[in-house]
């Protein structure tokens, strides 16, 4: 017998000693360190996205609150300051336990948990427990008992792609650690058994109930007394966090994402921990978020109406109790766009589940669909998609609204004219149905909105804003002899106007023959020099817009009209910190060469704002602010634009459908993307003090500036000399021409943007 002992003895150790061996170090665990969210942040410091594929956010052990320790302790491992990494004790009667009664109890210790996260596996065999003894005894060894609960603390999985206590806090309260109750402290440990099963989200009732558990561990240890109990277990169960779907300006914090792809590897991003300080105003993000998604939603409702619901299951032999959409599994929050299922509907009402969560709809919420009867809506078994205006998460029901994607799309852009910081970005109605971003990623046509290059070429030339231009019919033709007649969006004509009025009543006619008059390629050369990236054929339709830009672009663009001619290049991150905080990056605003001059820019200033005071937008006028801008309209509606500016701000919103087809008749940039932006910057601009541009050019200024010019003029032709008329023979042409001259160009295409 003592020889079989000893044998045994003897193999036990030999196994030991041969896993021993294996081992890598475990002062590894400091190297090892865990996957750190990079975090994004707005400009007033709010958290508006994150890079991880592992949500952490790493916490010092002093950092990590009393009770929340102590919670830890009471459901996972009581005597953790005691034990030398293993509890004999324990492994003893979960021994036991597992031979007698069969029952499978857990006996690891934090230190053991803590091996198997770090250095093992979850694979439930006799090599992977020895190994995390081993490992156990060494972390033992090798740290200190706060140092390993600190590991523990910021590696341990809580759900919901949650890693570490302070990620967990910030996910399901919106609190850092030091402001949980100890109500909250105990949810939080008791998820750690089994994530999954004791979500407070998708497993409400076994999260209080494993909750309600800890809570009398913790008065069993005597952590805390009877009326801290007593006051813990009454208090209620309240998630307030948000789901990743719920990201603030989604769009922007992709972009954002691109551009740090560029700078830094992958790892960094995903997995290094950066702090990226962006330029984004949430405040105008919201503002820009809420006016394009209302737009865009009652637009389409005017034009489509109720499209039906996306689905019925019962089509495809599913049931309703069996029923589960991907979107459930999220946490529900205000705003939020969730599919739901009909389980029962009437004339007068219908109840839709969300998971766990129900809701009622009531005639009022489908009155929009032009449908007398809530049934005539929603029938059991249909999917449709809600938009949520409150949560009730102890009674487990949502207020929500009937809600469908709209087909058009739309984007939305505000810089600093100063500056160039990006404050706002929307790419499209919703990231989640659509991650394409056509703030920066969509060429569409401008129409209109081009038109102020042609403008800004005939100033540089020594036109003058009250220069005369004739709006008569005219035919072009090329070098092959095809002809190209422009015609004015409103089918009319007025003669002789000015500059001015043909800009601010966005004349097409005149405008090319100004552009006929300075010559296409001269129009191209001045859009690239606003930055304008692309390659413009030497067409005379190119002044109506018949080219592709970005909104981002003609935003950028615009800006250097109320900037003195300085251009605003667009940017995003003012800078990067590393994990240890130190400044990998900084913003530094380039010093930019004006693309025009002061004085063109003063000039143009004020046909922008004439344009607003005169032309389509004057309710634009009510918002108290000085103003400049330009609508657009392409051919057939297919794109209409409005860019705007005000003393500090530049802002585009585009809308049209992303397969380029008409958005209708009589839709234009006025009636449809002008109130988006009259109702974004009426938001954000109501609490700023009026702003009045500096410098800009008035009509007595341009009366004395016209009475100069032929003061000059007349003494050229006292000396002998040729008056500027004769001396620029196109100028003249295009001030008084005939309605029935016939002019040779380039070749030019048929003309693809209108007003």
């Amino acid at each position: 017998m003592a020889v079989l002992i000893c044998a045994g003895a003897g193999a036990t150790v030999g196994l030991l000693l041969g896993y021993a061996v294996d081992l890598p170090r475990v002062q590894e665990l400091e190297a090892q360190l865990p996957e750190v969210s990079t975090y994004v942040y707005s400009a007033d410091g709010r958290i508006i996205g994150q890079f991880a594929e592992e949500k952490r956010v790493p916490v010092r052990y002093e950092e990590i609150p009393v009770r929340l320790r102590q919670a830890i302790l009471a459901a996972e491992d009581a005597s953790f300051f005691a034990h030398p990494g293993i509890d004999f004790s324990r492994l003893a009667v979960a021994a036991l336990r597992d031979v007698v009664r069969g029952e499978r109890k857990g006996a690891s210790t934090l230190t053991m948990q803590l091996a198997k996260m770090r250095f093992t596996s979850t694979e439930k065999t006799l090599e992977r427990k020895i190994k995390d003894v081993l490992y156990a005894l060494n972390i033992e060894k090798t740290y200190s008992k706060e140092q390993i609960f600190t590991f523990y603390a910021n590696q341990i999985f809580l759900g919901h792609g949650r890693y570490g206590v302070a990620a967990a806090a910030d996910y399901y309260f919106s609190k850092p650690l030091n402001g949980l109750t100890t109500a909250e402290c105990a949810l939080l440990a008791g998820i750690i058994q089994a994530p999954s099963r004791h979500s407070p989200i998708t497993q409400p009732e076994n999260a209080l109930s494993r909750r309600n558990w800890v809570l009398g561990r913790m008065l069993e240890l005597g952590f805390i007394d009877r009326d801290e109990y007593e006051t813990a277990l009454s208090e209620p169960m309240q998630i307030k966090g948000e789901d990743d779907s719920s990201t603030l300006a989604p769009y922007f914090v992709e972009w954002v994402r691109q551009y740090l792809s560029r700078r830094y590897s992958t790892r960094e991003i995903w997995h290094g921990g950066l702090r990226v300080y962006t330029t984004l105003d949430c405040s105008m993000q919201e503002a820009a978020e809420r006016a394009l998604q209302e737009g865009l939603r009652a637009f389409d409702r005017q034009k489509r109406g109720w499209a039906g619901p996306l689905e019925n299951i019962f089509e495809r032999g599913q049931q309703l109790e069996t029923y589960h959409h991907s979107d459930w599994d999220l946490l529900f929050h205000e705003g939020q766009f969730l599919h739901g299922l009909t389980v029962e509907s009437s004339a007068d009402s219908a109840t839709v589940r969300f998971g766990s969560f129900t809701a009622g709809i009531d005639r009022d919420a489908v009155a929009w669909t032009k449908k007398r009867q809530v049934d005539d809506v929603l029938k059991p078994g249909d999917v449709a998609l809600f938009r949520v205006t409150a949560v009730d998460r102890k009674n487990r029901r949502l207020e929500v609204l009937l809600d469908q994607v709209p087909e058009v799309q739309g984007a939305a852009l505000i810089l600093d004219n100063r500056t160039g910081a990006v404050r706002a970005m929307v790419g499209g109605f919703d990231f989640r149905f659509s991650k394409f971003n056509r703030a920066t990623q969509a060429l569409r046509q401008p129409g209109s909105v081009f038109k102020p290059f042609t403008y800004v070429a005939a100033l540089e030339a020594g036109f003058s804003p009250e220069d005369p231009v004739l709006d008569a019919p005219v035919e072009f033709q090329d070098a092959l002899g095809r002809p190209y007649a422009p015609t004015n969006w409103d089918g009319e004509y007025k003669g002789l106007i000015t500059i001015r009025q043909a800009l601010a009543e966005s004349r097409n006619v005149p405008t090319v023959r100004l552009a006929n008059t300075l010559g296409p390629q001269k129009i191209a050369e001045i859009a690239n020099r606003f930055g304008l990236k692309q390659s413009f054929p030497p067409y005379l339709s190119i002044a109506l817009g018949s080219v592709e830009v970005t909104l981002e672009e003609i935003v950028s663009a615009f800006s250097a009209f109320p900037n003195h001619g300085v251009r605003a290049e667009p940017y995003c991150v003012e800078r990067v910190e590393d994990l240890n905080g130190d400044v990998l990056e900084e913003h530094r605003v380039a010093i930019t060469d004006a693309v025009i001059s002061p004085d063109v820019a003063d000039k143009m200033l004020y046909l922008f704002q004439e344009a607003v005071r005169q032309g389509s937008v004057r309710e634009l006028l009510s918002l108290g602010h000085d103003i400049g801008g330009k609508t657009g309209t392409t051919n057939e509606s297919t794109d209409v634009w409005f860019v705007g500016f005000t003393p500090s701000l530049s802002a585009g919103v585009w809308i049209g459908y992303d397969e380029k087809k008409p958005l209708g008749k009589r839709v234009f940039g006025n009636t449809l993307a002008v109130p988006v932006w009259n109702e974004m910057m009426r938001e954000i601009l109501a609490d700023m003090p009026p702003e009045r541009f500096e410098s800009s050019w008035s009509p007595d200024d341009l009366t004395r500036l016209a009475r100069q010019e032929e003061t000059e003029e007349g003494a050229q032709a006292a000396d002998g000399a040729p008056s500027q008329d004769e001396a620029v023979g196109e100028r003249r042409e295009v001030r008084k021409p005939s309605p029935k001259q016939v002019f040779t160009v380039e070749d030019i295409p048929p003309p693809s943007s209108r007003r």
